[in-house]
């Protein structure tokens, strides 16, 4: 008698399992040591390869975010960017976000414009 091969278990396939035998799936993985799994592991072939790299290409990077983003080179007083730093990560957001909410803000003249007292406006 020979063995039948098993059949290969697809992401739709996995998805109609009961939650029990999903459970004894990932609990097989789970005891199987990091050695053992990546001795029976195989690489991709250029069939994966090239349905990853469509899917990555549609994924791009980042969130756009209006019409994207453009990075630019600004001077900040090492004191005032480690103040700024210090303050973003106390409001739990990035140092990028805290300058856009600031430029955002002065724009809609809810801050004052520093420039406009000391002569550097155009």
């Amino acid at each position: 008698m020979s063995k039948s091969k098993p059949k290969k278990l697809t992401g739709l396939a996995f998805e109609k399992l009961s939650a029990a035998e999903k459970e004894r799936i990932y609990r097989a993985i789970d005891a199987s040591p990091p050695e053992k799994l990546w001795a029976e592991s195989k690489p991709p072939t250029v069939g994966d390869r090239k349905r990853f790299a469509r899917v990555a290409k549609k994924m791009g990077g980042r969130p756009k975010v209006g019409k994207g983003s453009k990075v630019v080179s600004i001077s900040v007083e090492a004191d005032l960017l480690k103040s700024a730093d210090a303050y973003a990560k106390r409001l739990g957001i990035g140092r990028t976000e805290l300058f856009v909410h600031g430029l955002r803000a002065v724009m809609a003249g809810r801050l004052p414009a520093p420039f406009k007292s000391t002569g550097l406006a155009g």
